[in-house]
Formats: C-alpha cells, sequence, structure tokens
C-alpha cells in the first residue's frame, strides 16, 4: 500500500501510545458501524498492547452492530454518566474516531472537549475543526475504519491485530461503501479488506447483521415509508421521504431501524439523490445520498447546518416536520445546476 501517512505524525502518535496507560477511544453521536468498528477495533489492539483502554460513546448503538467482539464493554454516556466521566477523568490519552468537529458529539463534547489528555482525531470528513495533538484526517479514504488500519500498520502493530479487531476494523469499511459498492475508487481497499480477512475478519457475520439482518417492524416501517411517505421530484431527480413521530411509535421503532432507507431510492432509474427525513422527539434528523458526485453535502449545510462527504451527507433541524419538509422542497431547484448533463430516463411514473 502507498505510505499516506505522515512519518512525524505517526512516530508522535507512538510516543503518545508508549507513554499513556488509561486510553479513551470516543466517537459522534448516534454511532454507525464505522464509528463504532475504528473505536472499538483500537480497544482490541491497544488492550493486546497491554493499555487500559475504554470506548466512551454519546448514545447508544443500534441493534446491527451489538454483534460485534467487545460491543458489550462499551460505556454509554446518557446510560452511566458517572462511570463515564471518570472514565474521561482519568485518561491520559484520547483518541477521537470518525467525527471532525466536537459538536458532533452532541452532549459528550464538554467532557471530552474539557479534559486536558491529548486528544488524536482519526477522521475521513471534510475540514476538520478541533483541537488535537495529532491529525489523521483523509476526506477521500473510504472510511475511516480504513484510516485507522493503515495506522496501525504504520505504527508497527499489524501483527499484533487479531480475529476480533480485523472484524471491528471490517465493519466499519463494509457499512461506509455500502458493502462496496460506494465511496471505493481506490483499489488499494481491496488490498485492506484481503490483510482483514487473513486476520480471520468474520465478513459472513457483518453482512448478515448490518446489510441484511432486520426486525420484523423494522422491515414493516421501511415497506411503510416506501410506499406511504415517498415523494419523486421529477424535474430534480431527487426523492425524499420522511418518518413522522406517529408513523415511528406506529411501527414500534427501535434505534437502527431506519439503516439504510435513505440508500433504496436510489436504485431507481434515473434518480440522483435520495433525502430521508425523520422526526424524532426532540429534532429531525435529516440523511442523504447521491449517486454522479451530486454534492448532497452542501444541501446538508446550507439548509440544516450539517455536512458530510460528497455523496453521503446529514444534519439536523429543530422546528416542526412540516417546516423542515417545506423548506426541503423550496430549495430543490436550487441545486438543478449541480445535476449531470447526461443521465438516463427516470423510471417512474405517476399513478
Amino acid at each position: 500500500m502507498r505510505k499516506i501517512l505522515d512519518p512525524e505524525k505517526v512516530k508522535h502518535l507512538k510516543g503518545l501510545l508508549k507513554r499513556s496507560t488509561r486510553i479513551v477511544l470516543t466517537c459522534h453521536v448516534h454511532p454507525d458501524g464505522d464509528a463504532i468498528g475504528s473505536t472499538l477495533g483500537l480497544w482490541h489492539l491497544f488492550r493486546k498492547l497491554g493499555k487500559e483502554a475504554a470506548v466512551v460513546v454519546p448514545d447508544l448503538l443500534p441493534k446491527s452492530l451489538r454483534f460485534l467482539p467487545g460491543a458489550g464493554e462499551i460505556a454509554v454516556y446518557t446510560r452511566h454518566d458517572p462511570y463515564c466521566t471518570r472514565l474521561v477523568d482519568e485518561a491520559d490519552l484520547i483518541i477521537c474516531c470518525d467525527f471532525n468537529t466536537a459538536s458532533r458529539q452532541d452532549h459528550l463534547a464538554p467532557l471530552i472537549q474539557g479534559s486536558t489528555a491529548p486528544k488524536v482525531l482519526i477522521d475521513h470528513h471534510e475540514n476538520p475543526d478541533m483541537e488535537c495533538e495529532v491529525l489523521f484526517s483523509f476526506p477521500k479514504i473510504s472510511s475511516t475504519c480504513e484510516l485507522v488500519f493503515r495506522v496501525i500498520a504504520a505504527l508497527g502493530y499489524y501483527e499484533e491485530v487479531d480475529k476480533e479487531c480485523a472484524t471491528c476494523i471490517l465493519c466499519g469499511l463494509i457499512t461506509d461503501t455500502q458493502n462496496f459498492t460506494v465511496n471505493c475508487p481506490d483499489p488499494e481497499i481491496y488490498e485492506v479488506l484481503m490483510k482483514l480477512l487473513e486476520k480471520g475478519a468474520d465478513k459472513t457475520r457483518i453482512i448478515d447483521e448490518c446489510v441484511k439482518a432486520c426486525s420484523y417492524d423494522g422491515l414493516r416501517l421501511k415497506s411503510f415509508a416506501l410506499s406511504e411517505r415517498m415523494t419523486v421530484y421529477p424535474s430534480h431527480r431527487a426523492i425524499i421521504t420522511y418518518l413522522s413521530k406517529e408513523d415511528l411509535s406506529r411501527f414500534h421503532y427501535e434505534k437502527g431501524d431506519t439503516e439504510g432507507l435513505v440508500n433504496m431510492p436510489l436504485n431507481i432509474r434515473g434518480i440522483v439523490y435520495s433525502i430521508f427525513v425523520r422526526e424524532d422527539a426532540d429534532q429531525i434528523k435529516i440523511s442523504a445520498r447521491s449517486r454522479y458526485d451530486f454534492p448532497v453535502s452542501k444541501i446538508c449545510e446550507d439548509l440544516f447546518g450539517g455536512g458530510g462527504h460528497i455523496q453521503a451527507a446529514g444534519g439536523e433541524f429543530k422546528g416542526s416536520l412540516e417546516e423542515c419538509l417545506s423548506i426541503l422542497k423550496d430549495s430543490l431547484g436550487r441545486y438543478d445546476s449541480f445535476l449531470p448533463s447526461r443521465i438516463e430516463r427516470i423510471d417512474w411514473r405517476n399513478d
């Protein structure tokens, strides 16, 4: 593989690791496969190196990720505030994975940012904005987990990677690339995949749990959303799907039940981007995905103060669901100039 990491940064991190005894690994709110995979992967490695390591996350991880080795040891701030606070207070090194700004940690941010321990950021989102001693930021890389693997190799710890560590890291690669179908133009990602499989990473289990599996109610919820809450905007090559609090309650929504829903409309021929809006108890959550390098990150940034990758982004809105949907619908035309000049005919008809 190409050596893309700054040797001085790698050397600095290695020095921090050698001097540390208690390491806290943390990630963004609403953790996904890349966030949990990167933190747990490093957790397994550091424990093998004899460190006292802990993963502290802002809120509960979805059911689809609880199969990962070590998931039961994760400290959840919304459930164990005093315990998480003690772990962070006692830490002599904090490693932040898969987020580029403190606000992505929501209510956990003040605790992490208030720590005097040196901080390391490993991330693949654009425009990192955090105070840290060492920064590894590569927005063009497939996932934070791929970057974590490269960091481990650069540190000289590849031989210490075991099956559990490899499985966690591979989870992030698979989920952030939708099983190697998006965001993976660099062929070196398949070299990383090969090396993780050689370490015994359980690819079949990851696919079964993170890509295929869902609950009965979760499947019904997605089916309802696509049949009753999805609107096609053919002139903008866009689809907006939403679920209200009442919809979620009707189908006994649990965290993770809508995972992947935003991607489904992109299977329709001629659709360029898909936006999913979910009304949670305290805010409106917006997720967006696209094809043809259409910049959904710009939509999320302009309208909702969010962001992300060009083809995968998100944001939040504090008003009503109706206001959020109105803003989206009224703004679609602003982004028509980013649509590809030539595209296949949209496979859709108005019944």
